[in-house]
């Protein structure tokens, strides 16, 4: 039985986030707090697989609650988070303090149509509570180490990517490479910032990410990306030109595809297909870049559940390109590495602190910690 607490200032929040847990199989709810430093108690008291976290709280704010419930007694955090660009900023920082993942609530209003969200909630729910507290000490333990326990929750310290280098003998030169494209989903915020931050300035080909956000979110990880990292991080833009030393980040609501102009290599923002589980789609980014650089990719499944990319990565093998897949122990989610891992197609599997690494051998330039 999945164990989970509900922290929320709203009642009516916390009385349906509790029912549509309570209800799903296989979940029952432990607790529930009205405020974050309530949560911080009932958190290490009650010992619960999952914490869902509301972010604007009085008495103390959900990321600053994150933050202490990661110093004392780590575990996994959901965020519930509304659809706006302030949302999606206090979600990215809860993220950066440890939370594993966030659901958007939908815009605010008297009456939530939180309901909309309910399996995904459950979904959710289920996935992180299979993942290993000790990850999420592990991944910013440094960083709590040397930040006081009310860190104002505008701070954006960058996690320390413990870069490390990987003997395995797949990973080598391969000057054939002309798109790195990424694909992540549940835990990838702060998996990214292990990972994007370590690429130089003068990274010799484009990188392309696809993380599972919705519209506003992934303004808001590529803004923070750009901020920690020598390398340009842009969200999607439609006719964007694919450039060396420049990451590009799918938009939420759109998926990211290729195009030619003229010569210069562009993406594309095409909100269709519209019958795929995700918008932006890896599995779309992947079938695009196969059709414009063929075998010339290299590809890296992250953290996250489900199998979007599966189907990608088996074309991309198809036409000779290379895989990487991070490995179950650093992965919050092992979802989406797993299932390419699992069928064979991953050249290398990988621990998030050697991902870097391995990207930077692959095309010759080294990463940096």
């Amino acid at each position: 039985m999945i164990r989970a607490l509900v922290v929320d200032d709203s009642s009516f929040m916390r009385q349906t986030l509790s029912k549509m847990l309570d209800q799903a199989s296989g979940i029952t709810v432990v607790g529930t707090a009205v405020n974050g430093e309530q949560g911080v108690e009932k958190a290490c008291e009650l010992d619960p697989d999952v914490v869902t976290m509301d972010v604007e709280m009085p008495k103390m704010d959900g990321i600053t609650a994150v933050r202490r419930i990661m110093d004392r007694c780590p575990r996994p955090i959901l965020m519930i988070s509304s659809l706006t660009e302030e949302g999606a900023e206090t979600t990215m920082e809860a993220m950066e303090a440890g939370a594993a993942d966030f659901l958007p609530k939908g815009h605010a209003s008297s009456t939530l149509q939180i309901r909309e969200v309910e399996q995904e909630l459950v979904e959710k729910v289920r996935a992180l509570s299979e993942s290993d507290s000790r990850l999420f000490d592990g991944m910013l333990g440094a960083e709590r180490s040397g930040a006081a326990d009310d860190a104002p929750t505008g701070s954006t310290a960058t996690p320390s990517t413990g870069l490390e280098e990987t003997e395995d003998p797949a990973i080598h030169l391969n000057p054939s490479v002309e798109l790195v494209a990424v694909g992540v989903s549940t835990g990838g915020p702060i998996a990214l910032q292990s990972v994007v931050p370590a690429l130089p300035a003068n990274f010799p080909v484009p990188v392309v990410i696809n993380q599972h956000m919705p519209p506003q979110f992934t303004q808001s990880l590529a803004d923070r990306l750009d901020n920690q990292s020598a390398l340009e991080v842009r969200e999607a833009e439609d006719g964007m030109p694919l450039e060396a030393g420049r990451a590009i980040i799918a938009a939420g609501g759109y998926h990211l595809t290729f195009d030619q102009a003229g010569a210069q290599p562009v993406v594309r923002t095409p909100e269709r297909p519209t019958d795929v589980s995700h918008t932006p789609s890896v599995n779309v980014m992947l079938d695009s870049a196969s059709d414009h650089f063929g075998g010339n990719i290299l590809t890296v499944i992250m953290t996250g559940m489900g199998k979007d990319g599966l189907q990608g990565v088996r074309r991309i093998k198809e036409d000779g390109g290379t895989v990487f897949a991070q490995d179950e122990s650093s992965c919050v989610v092992h979802g989406m590495p797993r299932v390419v891992a699992e069928e064979g197609h991953a050249d290398a599997v990988l621990s998030l602190e050697e991902i870097a690494g391995a990207i930077g051998k692959a095309v010759g330039t080294p990463a940096h910690s």
